[in-house]
């Protein structure tokens, strides 16, 4: 009898030691193995205050994993039951569960991307927000005004405020959150850039620096040629010469802009003509990037004092008005039959 029990006995525990190992090797091939989702990858949203119960049978139901318990049971042994972060996951096909796990746990959430373009004014800027899927939006409808206010920065003008470059961001993120995260990064780089300007230049202040790198930016059609470009003005405003300077007149034209700038143009007064006015204008004309930043406060030395555009994005710089003026009839005048642009021209 005893013998027959003891046989009984480890019969039994044959099988609980066969079944835990077989389950072991089930759970371990499961938190190693790929997640089942296309190539491209899929989305997976978890909603705030999501149980883990609830994400891992939305795994489940979505055919991304193939047994909800042993998401959770994985989760419970690793102490993350209760860890899951709220946002949006991009979920990859080379993504194990257990590594899924671990970036919902980190909070890695997907991020989109926005590039705001360097040259691009306020208008424009605020037209990519508002067609963007991925902010949630606030300030649709909102004067500019009413903006600088949402965001924080009140009786402040928008233009040349925001930097440049590509912002990433997680899918909810409120437009403005996004504006003063890029109002802060032109802040910085603005201030960076003025405690290491060279000495002598004739810009008072930091402001007045980001109006001219405006003014350089919509100038720039190639590269190598912005630092010759902000030496240009860096010394017509050293000689007191007017800028006349074609992007801000078109600036101050607004809306009346119709893609070509003529004579009558250039002698119509604005705030905004450095034809008929001396100095910079009021404010910038269009957000500058970091590098038309650095070639205000580093422009290239030289004697040049006027430039015309060539045509292919280039420019031919002159040191005497006599030049420039036969480059001018060279590359426009000629080209154009009476559709005058030249920066600086006279």
């Amino acid at each position: 009898m005893r013998k027959r029990l003891f046989t009984i006995i480890a019969g039994i525990a044959l099988l609980v030691t066969f079944a835990l190992a077989w389950g072991w090797i089930q759970y371990q091939g499961f938190i190693k193995a790929p997640l089942m989702v296309d190539e491209e990858g899929e989305s997976l949203i978890v909603a705030p205050g999501a149980s883990l119960q609830s994400v891992a049978r939305q795994l489940e139901d979505g055919g991304v994993i193939s047994d909800n318990r042993l998401f959770r049971l994985m989760a419970r042994l690793r102490g993350d039951a209760h860890r899951i972060k709220a946002g949006e996951y991009l979920l990859q096909p080379d993504m194990s569960p257990q590594q899924l796990l671990q970036r919902m746990v980190d909070g890695k959430v997907r991020h989109y991307a926005l590039t705001l373009v360097e040259g691009w004014n306020f208008r424009e800027m605020m037209q990519t927000l508002n067609e963007n899927p991925y902010l949630v939006h606030r300030l649709k409808g909102l004067s500019a005004t009413a903006i600088m206010e949402a965001i924080g920065y009140p009786d402040q003008h928008p233009e040349g405020r925001f930097l440049p470059e590509t912002y990433h961001f997680p899918r909810g993120m409120s437009d403005v959150e996004f504006l003063r995260r890029a109002y802060r990064s032109m802040s910085e780089r603005l201030a960076y850039e003025w405690e290491n300007r060279e000495e002598g230049l004739p810009l008072q202040t930091p402001y007045e620096a980001l109006v001219l790198a405006s003014i350089v930016e919509k100038e720039t059609g190639v590269e190598s040629e912005r630092t010759a470009i902000a030496g240009v003005f860096i010394r017509r405003l050293q000689k007191g010469m007017r800028l006349q300077t074609d992007p801000t007149v078109i600036y101050g034209m607004g809306l009346e802009y119709d893609g070509n700038i003529r004579r009558r143009d250039l002698l119509a007064d604005t705030p905004y003509n450095t034809y008929t006015r001396e100095g910079l204008p009021p404010t910038p004309i269009a957000m500058p990037g970091a590098d038309a930043l650095h070639a205000v406060m580093h422009p290239e030395k030289s004697d040049k004092l006027y430039f015309v555009a060539r045509g292919d994005g280039s420019h031919h710089f002159s040191t005497t008005l006599a030049e420039h003026n036969r480059a001018v009839r060279k590359y426009q005048i000629e080209k154009r039959r009476g559709d005058y642009t030249s920066s600086p021209a006279r």
